[in-house]
């Protein structure tokens, strides 16, 4: 997925907008970049891979050389960010969020209309913030253009803009990503998330809401187009899984969301009979823990930790983009407790099963070190759609995902119609379904948080969120 933060400052804010864009570590493991402007030095620019060691480290020196009352960086997923771009608008640096499913088909219309080239990546792709930067020239100011852009994108686009004097900050139309504005004596930030400008001294102004566009300085926070909160389509797996403990998305803490969603799929267990009889609630480690812990508080169960993940060297923020090796340093990071794993009945929750992959090798890891039961929840719904609005999953096909591979060898592509009966508990097939993975991963049970439940836990208006990886819904 990705990242971003900006300041404009009365002072030089370079060093703000370093540690501020490290708070968006966890967003991404590719690539990081940052753009300052100073009337000295003009725009400055430095991009890095952060796929083997961290966004601060990479940047670092970079920041002792850079100088500006007007910055912006980014954490990337896709591709190099910030990109400068020169057009009838001018000369500015913008990074961009999300996915655009139609770039192809926007570079042949754009060169099919006039525009001479685009610069082309060494994968022959053409960088997200070119094309973008492309489809705002075609009007005659920013805020038209993004506009503009946001109409012809299939999928979403939030972006901030660094200009000689100011910053331009977009949400994306459905306001997938939350975008924070944050305010101090010496000028404003906007971030992604809400904690990255609080160590900064920098106190929370407001949230943008879906599809507004404004215009930041250091004497102001300027509505260059008024949002439109009906058409809020915010993610709900940031609460389940992306987002980090301490961020606030409209209003909801992550932690707390967590902790009561573990609540409520305790509850459905003793409700429906099914809490079984086990020694530990546990949590996969990091976000699977506070679930975990809601569900101990509600069950009576004790909570443990029967291993730990080691991260010094492995953080989720600069994990190997190669599936093989990613598998196996989940499995390297995960170190045992044996006291509290041999002969014992262990009830784990996890945020989501998505292929299955590393909770089979956990599950594995955890027989191999002396547990007699295994048990598991998700804290979501079975995921049965891949995500075409952000960018957060790898999977290259559907049919990846372990809930739609076993839908598919059931009935084949007529499953589809009974996705939401594979989702529920309650049915024969969604029984079926959850039988069919507790013998591929060597479960002694499992159970899924249902929609209704997520949509609880996080205590949002149903329509105010985005859930298509779990139901289909647009």
């Amino acid at each position: 997925m990705g990242g971003f933060f900006g300041a404009a400052s009365k002072n030089d804010c370079v060093t703000d907008v370093f540690f501020g864009t490290d708070y968006h570590s966890h967003l991404g493991t590719r690539r990081g970049g940052m753009t300052s402007y100073s009337e000295e030095l003009g725009f400055q620019r430095n991009i890095h891979s952060i796929e083997n060691s961290p966004f601060r480290t990479k940047f670092l020196n970079d920041v002792n050389a850079m100088k500006g009352r007007l910055c912006i960086g980014c954490i990337s997923d896709t591709d190099p960010q910030p990109i400068m771009v020169r057009s009838k608008l001018g000369l500015y640096a913008i990074c961009s969020i999300g996915i655009i499913n139609n770039a192809e088909q926007l570079v042949e219309e754009l060169l099919e209309s006039g525009c001479a080239n685009f610069e082309a990546m060494s994968s022959g792709n053409i960088n997200s913030g070119d094309l973008i930067g492309a489809l705002i020239a075609q009007k005659s100011s920013f805020t038209e253009g993004i506009r503009y852009a946001q109409e012809k994108i299939t999928g979403t686009m939030s972006l901030i803009i660094l200009t000689k004097d100011s910053i331009i900050a977009a949400r994306d139309s459905n306001g997938r990503l939350p975008i924070i504005i944050g305010k101090r004596d010496d000028g404003y930030c906007v971030s992604l998330e809400s904690y990255a400008f609080q160590k900064l001294g920098y106190e929370t102004y407001r949230e943008l809401e879906a599809g507004e566009i404004v215009r930041i300085t250091a004497e102001s926070c300027d509505v260059l187009e008024k949002g439109d909160s009906s058409k809020l389509k915010i993610c709900s797996f940031l609460w389940t899984y992306y987002g980090y403990p301490n961020a606030v998305y409209e209003g909801v803490n992550v932690e707390v969301m967590r902790t009561r969603n573990g609540e409520i799929m305790a509850e459905n267990d003793i409700k429906a009979g099914r809490l079984p009889d086990v020694d530990f609630v546990c949590g996969v480690p990091d976000s699977g823990t506070p679930h975990a812990i809601g569900y101990a508080n509600r069950s009576g169960i004790p909570f443990a930790r029967p291993f730990i993940k080691y991260t010094p060297t492995w953080p989720r923020s600069f994990m190997p983009v190669n599936q093989k090796m990613r598998n196996q340093v989940a499995k390297m990071k995960l170190i045992p407790i044996h006291e509290l794993i041999e002969g014992k009945k262990l009830l784990f929750v996890d945020d989501s099963i998505v292929r299955g992959t590393q909770m089979r090798e956990t599950v594995e890891f955890l027989y191999e070190n002396g547990a007699k039961e295994v048990h598991m929840r998700s804290a979501c719904p079975p995921i049965m759609y891949g995500c075409k609005y952000l960018n957060f999953s790898r999977s290259t096909s559907e049919l990846e995902l372990i809930a739609r591979q076993i839908i598919d060898e059931f009935e084949g592509a007529e499953g589809v119609k009974y996705i939401l009966e594979y989702s529920s508990s309650s049915t024969e097939r969604g029984r079926r379904l959850r039988d069919e993975i507790c013998r591929r991963l060597k479960l002694t049970s499992l159970e899924f948080q249902s929609l209704e439940g997520t949509e609880a836990a996080i205590g949002r208006p149903e329509c105010s969120l985005c859930t298509y990886c779990w139901s289909g819904r647009e």
